[in-house]
């Protein structure tokens, strides 16, 4: 397991280098959300979720719903890791007329299983998506990536009530608490605390963890898929802009990409020097 849990985060590193490159590339993009989330996003590919790169529609696989869609750079990059298109798109990153947009489109980038980017949608499709499963009878598992800033939108607590009724314990939901958001403090703009009693009096199963920690994040993924009878949120504490010094706990890195100046600093933060 510890070989796992370095394999990991050796990958979460690479990715995490990925991502300041293709953002510095792009002069466009959100930074801090996609640092912080990238912990997660990695041990859902590279160790719990069915996928297949070399046929991204196959009917068996798990579904992935990143709900905080201007995180899109976490995803992309993961998925170029994966194999599902070449690395060397990364930098095309919003482009006009590149399949790897702003935000995530099913469409258009091979891997994406749903257009996301309004925020509070995504728990409601990832519900669906589930449903959908049980009612066919089928074992696929679903996943929603959301940010806590996003829990301030009403539709996501509608999700919640409806996924805790229907029992969907092929369900999770990472929130990714990095308490920041564009203007500021989440418990200032609109306080959502405490996230994983409000998720339990829905029906919830709760899991409360460091989202940096890879080993708590594989540990939680394997509980949540055990669990049966109620569907699973994993409240993750995470840094948004995590390990890049100039980035993290900084509200203002939230849309804001890494200049010429400050890219050779986060690419040596980062452990990497071109």
């Amino acid at each position: 397991m510890k070989e796992k849990i370095a394999d990991l985060e050796e990958k979460a590193r690479r990715l995490r280098v990925a991502i300041v490159k293709t953002l510095h590339k792009s002069q466009s993009g959100h930074t801090g959300g996609s640092l912080s989330a990238i912990d997660m996003v990695c041990a859902l590919y590279f160790h719990k979720m069915r996928h297949n790169p070399q046929d991204p529609a196959w009917e068996g696989r798990d579904r992935f719903v990143l709900s905080k869609g201007h995180a899109a750079p976490a995803l992309y990059v993961t998925l170029a890791e994966c194999g599902y298109f070449p690395a060397e798109d990364l930098m095309m990153l919003r482009r006009l007329g590149s399949h790897l947009q702003g935000h995530p489109d099913s469409k258009g980038t091979p891997g994406v299983d749903v257009c996301t980017g309004s925020l509070g949608q995504g728990l409601s499709m990832a519900n669906g998506m589930a449903l959908g499963f049980k009612l066919d009878g089928k074992d696929n598992r679903v996943y929603a990536v959301l940010g806590d800033g996003e829990l301030q939108e009403g539709q996501i607590w509608e999700a919640a009530m409806a996924a805790g009724h229907y029992k969907s314990d092929n369900l999770c939901a990472l929130i990714d608490a990095n308490g920041l958001q564009i203007d500021g403090e989440v418990s200032k703009v609109m306080n959502v605390a405490s996230i994983g009693d409000k998720f339990k009096a829905f029906g919830w199963n709760v899991i409360e963890i460091d989202g940096h920690d890879m080993g708590q994040i594989i540990s939680a993924l394997d509980q949540a898929e055990a669990h049966k009878g109620a569907p699973t949120a994993i409240v993750a504490k995470t840094v948004k802009g995590k390990g890049v010094h100039l980035f993290e706990n900084k509200a203002s890195y939230h849309g804001v990409t890494p200049s010429d100046d400050e890219l050779p600093e986060a690419l040596r933060c980062l452990g990497c020097c071109d």
